[in-house]
């Protein structure tokens, strides 16, 4: 099958990100096939994601490497589609990165990549405590490196993808609770850097148990203020969509084997 042979090429690497593929009468040597079924194919390419057909005088298709902000998109496209609701993602994160928490916990070398990547985040918390936006984006980076340093490449992925659909809701609705006056008192930023503390001071003793029950209770009480806002539905919009390629000077492979159709 064309599409198969063309997305195993794409996905280990033999046609890189950002390549074009073989020109098409390359393409119909190679494989043998009429022109119908080679647009078939690359129509079933597109669908997927895995290139972008370039229309017009430029033609051609450029490749498309799968990564976690294509996961997150459409995760979110998926999430819109069934009207879920975005307590819903809360209630999933509060368990999933719970789990990454502990994972961090677990690492044997923890206290030379886990615990000093944190630490630096909440120095700059603590540095940002009076603007509101600021201190925001960083406890987002600081959640966002608990799944990212947790060890598990599938939580990394999963998880970072709820978290980047949950980021996106959170930063509308900060903005407006800025702009009513609702936004959480210098108190409460400072509580919330300080259970911060206490996460990381669980991380550095390897008490996966109690750095799990922390970071739950604590997102618990963050994610609090924005589900009361209303019952808000996913809105993948919100997340940029991942394609946007360019078109200039693009390298072409040519097909060096003439595979079974």
């Amino acid at each position: 099958m064309i599409a198969r042979d063309l997305r195993n090429r794409i996905l280990n690497g033999t046609i890189a990100d950002g390549e074009m593929l073989p020109r098409q009468d390359e393409l119909l040597e190679a494989f043998g096939v009429s022109m119908p079924s080679l647009r078939g194919a690359l129509q079933i390419l597109e669908t997927e994601g895995l290139i972008t057909v370039l229309r017009g005088s430029v033609g051609g298709a450029i490749v498309h490497i799968p990564k976690a902000r294509s996961v997150a998109y459409n995760v979110g496209l998926v999430l819109q589609a069934g009207q879920t609701k975005l307590a819903d993602v809360a209630i999933a994160l509060q368990h999933l990165e719970s789990l990454c928490v502990s994972f961090c916990a677990l690492r044997p070398d923890r206290n030379t990549t886990v615990v000093p990547a944190l630490w630096q985040l909440l120095h700059e918390s603590r540095q940002a405590l009076d603007n509101v936006d600021e201190v925001t984006r960083i406890a987002r980076r600081f959640h966002e490196e608990l799944v990212a340093q947790c060890g598990n490449d599938t939580l990394i992925l999963l998880v970072g993808a709820l978290e980047a659909v949950w980021s996106a809701h959170e930063h509308e609705i900060v903005n407006a609770m800025t702009l009513d006056g609702t936004i959480p008192t210098l108190e409460e930023r400072e509580q919330f850097v300080t259970v911060h503390e206490q996460i990381i001071a669980a991380i550095a003793d390897g008490d996966s148990t109690r750095a799990a029950a922390v970071a739950a209770a604590h997102l618990r009480n963050a994610e609090r203020p924005l589900i009361d806002r209303g019952d808000t539905t996913i809105n993948a919009s919100l997340l940029q969509s991942p394609r946007t390629p360019a078109v200039e000077s693009r390298s072409r492979k040519p097909m060096r084997a003439r595979p079974s159709a």
